[in-house]
């Protein structure tokens, strides 16, 4: 008699563009930190944001077609630009749950703001695809909404300069406008942008609440485990695995400043041939 599969003990799949999916991860580690995660950053082919909306598909196609190939119960797309391009898309064509990072962050800065003017930062892509605007939009009508695309942060993230003149410059010249419009909430919609919550929130002041798009999506993560009866009944800590399609040793450097701490063997893989 073959013995019965328990789903609950399978991994959560991550997947991003590249390395600012870890944030998200980090979040899920935190959250949920019984269960086993395989990440997978797409270095080889960074940034998603550029790219057409058919690429992109392709792309988070390969990227569930791999993780599926590590038995995964669940699919995080940690990446803004495959979840407002390629979510709707693959879920249709999978018989998988998973979940993007803009409903979770857009329902979060809605239950936190008081008097509905909310700001949303991100890249030039995902501002310019309204992702976030749209989600917040078909769950409240009534928004004020005010969005500034902020480049410069993903490199700043990246280098380490969380707290440097240079950084508090950039991020005054980013903030001033979306300051004067009064707004209470603030979505930090890159997954980078966690990295910067000191300088963000210094510009910002206390009155303004800062919506981490990580913290979110972790939460959703756990209410869609519960709700599927999939949570990992473990009580040890959960294996984790990283995998990318370039340059694991640089992904190995950068990742210490995501995830607090220098992670081991990160997995090489081809992905195009998926």
């Amino acid at each position: 008699m073959k013995a019965r599969i328990d789903h609950r003990t399978k991994a959560i799949g991550v997947f991003d563009s590249g390395i600012g999916g870890l944030t998200v991860a980090k979040e899920i580690f935190r959250l949920l930190p019984n269960e086993n995660v395989v990440y997978f950053g797409d270095t080889g082919r960074y940034p998603y944001g550029p790219r057409s909306p058919e690429i992109v598909r392709k792309f988070a196609r390969q990227d569930v077609n791999f993780l599926l190939e590590h038995g995964v119960k669940f699919i995080v797309v940690a990446c803004n630009t495959a979840s407002s391009l390629a979510l709707g898309y693959i879920q249709r064509i999978y018989n998988i749950p998973m979940l993007g990072v803009i409903e979770p962050g857009a329902k979060g800065a809605i239950e936190k703001s008081s008097t509905k003017r909310i700001g949303v930062i991100g890249t030039q892509g995902t501002i310019g695809s309204q992702a976030y605007e749209k989600a917040l939009r078909a769950l409240n009508g009534t928004l004020r909404i005010y969005s500034r695309a902020c480049p410069l942060f993903v490199a700043l993230a990246e280098e380490g300069y969380i707290d440097r003149p240079a950084t508090n410059l950039i991020a005054e010249d980013y903030l001033v406008d979306l300051k004067q419009k009064k707004i209470d909430t603030l979505i930090l919609g890159c997954t980078h942008y966690p990295l910067l919550k000191q300088p963000i929130a210094k510009i910002m002041g206390n009155s303004v609440q800062l919506i981490d798009s990580a913290e979110e999506t972790a939460k959703a993560t756990r209410q869609a485990l519960v709700a599927l009866n999939l949570l990992n009944p473990s009580i040890t800590v959960g294996k984790r695995e990283f995998f990318v399609s370039d340059s694991p040793e640089k992904f190995k450097r950068i990742s210490q400043l995501f995830l607090g701490k220098r992670i081991g063997k990160v997995g090489l893989v081809d992905i195009n041939s998926y």
